[in-house]
């Protein structure tokens, strides 16, 4: 009887480990489907993105960035010999010491050019880590409310356009106003106004100065980025600008010939 009972008590204390190994294989069971979901999720979302990018890519809204081994050298071919320029990155240009020296040239020329509009505080020019930024003030180039440059600043902008058309550098036209709400027959808001000054700007430096339109860009940012404080009229007067700004970076260069 003793035996009996020792060998059921033995038997009764090992039982937990039947339950453990049952509790082991449910979890591992669970996190092999969690792994699974997971990996199929990722597939899915593959084949998504690829088949957005087949559509996108049919309606010529954009080129494959991700050539194929079967077509990269004929894709490759093709592209040296259409494409009519060559792209060489900012961040590659501004680490280039020539390019900080050509542009602090720049920024002296400029300087001396306009040292009578730089006097009057109509023009402003600083060198940061964007390029050389060339700041025109509203009171120096514009009436209040009109995108137009008026025609007593024309000089001045023939003397800089003519300057940055010598120049191989892109350009960044930006607009900015100041905090006070503008409502108007012809602008509705100052993202209107100052992204119509950056393009009217634009425009002048392609039509009047020749200068090639893929060096350029503009946009418009309102009372956004500001320079100064808005709280004065001194302030307000520094931020209602456009600013023509001398990137470090060339995008548009002859293409190469052909080799025979």
């Amino acid at each position: 009887m003793k035996e009996k009972m020792k060998l059921a008590e033995h038997v009764h204390r090992d039982r937990w480990l039947v339950s453990y190994a049952d509790f082991i294989t449910l979890m591992f069971a669970f996190f092999v489907v969690l792994y699974a979901s997971s990996q199929t999720d990722q597939i899915k979302q593959k084949q998504i993105a690829q088949s957005i990018e087949s559509a996108f890519q049919a309606l010529g809204l954009f080129p494959s960035s991700i050539p194929s081994a079967q077509n990269s050298g004929a894709l490759a071919d093709a592209q040296e010999a259409a494409a009519p320029v060559n792209v060489i990155l900012g961040d590659d240009l501004s680490a280039s010491p020539q390019v900080q020296q050509d542009l602090r040239q720049l920024q002296a020329k400029l300087t001396g050019m306009l040292s009578n509009q730089v006097a009057q505080h109509v023009v402003a020019l600083r060198l940061g880590r964007d390029g050389l930024t060339i700041s025109l003030r509203e009171a120096g180039f514009y009436d209040s409310g009109s995108a137009v440059p008026h025609a007593s600043s024309k000089a001045t902008l023939d003397r800089i356009a003519a300057t940055l058309a010598a120049e191989p550098y892109d350009l960044r036209i930006e607009g900015h106003t100041d905090n006070v709400p503008i409502h108007t027959a012809q602008f509705d808001s100052n993202w209107e106004l100052s992204t119509a000054r950056a393009t009217e700007m634009a425009k002048i430096l392609i039509v009047e100065h020749g200068i090639a339109a893929g060096r350029l860009s503009a946009a418009g940012y309102a009372q956004y980025h500001p320079v100064a404080s808005n709280d004065t009229a001194e302030g307000r007067g520094e931020n209602r600008r456009v600013d023509i700004i001398v990137l470090p970076r060339i995008s548009v260069l002859p293409a190469k010939k052909a080799q025979p």
